[in-house]
């Protein structure tokens, strides 16, 4: 296949690795726009990073409806590749494409109109709203290319090719780094100037995407980015991608349920430290996140050549690679939490906040790790509806938990043990589901 690369034979070990660096590279880039703005607002006051905090569990709502053809990308097309079979390859990749610019006009379109309920929902002081509001909809406007670029991501994460999404990826954070301070202090725009240099920096990341595939590597013999839905291909996209894409979202909304939770109790200091917070333990996500998506990829292609034992040798090397990851942020957010924090909001009162959210959270890093590790062996062999239900379970039974603990004297240090317990409940769940399922995994195609 023109232009992708062969996972299916090989060094294990070195694939993988070569297949995850890129990829978290790409994951630590794309958390990096969110924290640069975090970090530049954060000079304007703690009430202009809760605006942007609010606004940023609707982003991550809206990442996660963009993994439906993120994906739906990597599995389908890598299944694809891996079966030698170049025009599905094609047609997968220009429908998972066409899903995604058709997503992400409907979702702008009802956030850009519902923007101030949606703000309103939080109960923040008026002028914290009003900007909250004003960042979403410059936000909403450039969702057309984020839906497109996580796309175009997933296909060349699916044909092997992980680096040139971070390369791209790297060059928009670039121009956000360069336009957030220009924009925000420089025009003195505040908060809406960290929209716009993002609503920038997304599109150039788009344009760098179209220029590569059209002029420097047609991948797969080129392939058309919009096409006529044809019912197949967007049925597979649909089951593939749907799982993650609803698990995410529901993570997301259940999210801004605990932001309201954390600003009743903590006002506006507990909405920040719950966003901002999520940002930083993000680092631990995105990393074992990159080694699950490789996995991912490597599981689809050798999954479709029926070459199994592989795929047993990958989980475990990526499960050693997680381990590591999860138990160095735990010591890193248990024993230095408030310095971490501090590097972000330097507010006395916001980092040591911040500083018990990470300690409490930092308990669960290495049960994150084993269950994200086990999404991505399900993801790659097209099971990706064991980790929707479990992550849905749990992550609901985080409101409840969060509102009980809260009320039993907790206050807001009980929303953060909600997010610790589940998450770590999460990761057993995980493990004991794969390995009840590890047989039929391994040996039908």
């Amino acid at each position: 296949m023109q232009g992708t690369k062969d996972l299916t034979n090989g060094p294990i070990r070195k694939q993988l690795f070569n297949l995850a660096m890129p990829i978290m590279g790409t994951s630590f880039v794309q958390m990096a726009y969110s924290l640069t703005d975090m970090a530049w607002v954060g000079r304007l006051g703690s009430e202009s990073v809760a605006a942007i905090g609010a606004v940023g569990i609707l982003t991550w709502m809206t990442s996660s409806i963009a993994l439906l053809t993120k994906v739906g990308s990597e599995v389908s097309v890598a299944q694809s590749i891996g079966a030698r079979n170049d025009e599905d390859a094609r047609n997968f990749s220009s429908h998972n494409l066409t899903i995604g610019l058709l997503i992400a006009l409907c979702w702008g379109t009802i956030l850009f109109t519902l923007a101030y309920p949606i703000i309103k929902l939080y109960k923040l002081d008026p002028a914290i709203t009003h900007d909250a509001v004003s960042y979403l909809r410059i936000i909403c406007m450039a969702f057309p290319f984020v839906f497109m670029s996580y796309s175009f991501t997933g296909i060349h994460n699916a044909a092997g090719l992980s680096k040139i999404p971070f390369y791209i990826n790297g060059l928009g954070l670039i121009f956000n780094m360069l336009l957030d301070p220009l924009f925000i202090f420089g025009f003195g725009w505040g908060t809406d100037g960290a929209a716009c240099a993002t609503w920038i920096s997304q599109g150039v990341v788009f344009g760098c995407f179209v220029y590569q595939l059209k002029y420097r590597n047609k991948l797969l013999g080129g392939f058309a980015f919009f096409t006529r839905i044809q019912k197949r291909y967007a049925k597979r996209i649909v089951q593939l991608g749907l799982p993650a894409a609803l698990l995410n979202t529901i993570f997301a909304f259940i999210n801004l349920v605990m932001g309201r939770t954390a600003s009743t109790y903590g006002g506006h200091l507990g909405l920040m430290t719950l966003t901002t917070g999520g940002q930083i333990e993000a680092i631990a996500w995105n990393t074992s996140q990159g080694f699950s998506t490789a996995l991912s990829a490597f599981t689809a292609q050798n999954y479709a050549a029926r070459k199994h034992e592989r795929i047993t040798g990958a989980f475990r090397t990526t499960l050693v690679m997680t381990s590591i990851v999860g138990i160095l942020c735990a010591l890193l957010f248990i024993f230095w939490g408030s310095e971490i924090f501090s590097l972000i909001v330097p507010e006395p009162e916001a980092y040591r906040a911040g500083g018990i959210f990470l300690r409490i959270d930092g308990y669960s890093m290495p049960l994150m790790m084993l269950e994200i590790t086990t999404q991505g062996l399900f993801y790659g062999s097209g099971r990706t509806v064991p980790p929707a239900i479990i992550s849905i379970t749990f992550n609901t039974l985080r409101i409840p938990l969060a509102i009980l603990l809260s009320a039993a004297g907790l206050g807001v240090a009980g929303v953060w043990w909600a997010i610790s317990i589940s998450s770590m409940l999460k990761g057993l769940t995980s493990y004991i589901w794969f390995r009840l399922l590890q047989k039929r995994i391994l040996r039908v195609s």
